[in-house]
């Protein structure tokens, strides 16, 4: 199992939510954060000293666990279908998860995600 962690754009939202649904992920957690990357994002000035400002971007992050068979086929869908080309465009951390448990069911492993 995975857990992929897709940092986007939140106008991208629901063309995530396609991707994911299409390649079999069984649910999303999603959170607004702000951040920047190498383009350090947009000065917004909230004083009159213009050496003060906040740089963040409104982003969301998108967290998925899924079975490993199908990481592959999301992580190319998103390159191609949410690629703009332009800075800020998100990232895609993908790390392992050792085990899940349904609390409802008490399933274990890859039956714990559907």
């Amino acid at each position: 199992m995975k857990e992929l962690e897709i940092i986007i754009k939140p106008e991208k939202l629901e063309n995530l939510k396609r991707i994911l649904d299409s390649e079999g992920a069984n649910g999303v957690m999603i959170s607004n954060i702000f951040g920047y990357g190498k383009q350090k994002g947009v000065r917004q000035v909230y004083t009159r000293d213009d050496n003060v400002g906040v740089n963040l971007l409104p982003k969301l992050s998108v967290r998925t666990v899924v079975k490993d068979e199908i990481v592959d086929g999301i992580i190319k869908k998103v390159l191609s279908e949410l690629n703009t080309g332009s800075f800020g465009d998100g990232k895609i951390f993908i790390k392992n998860i050792e085990n899940a448990v349904k609390i409802r069911t008490g399933e274990i492993g890859d039956e714990a995600l559907e």
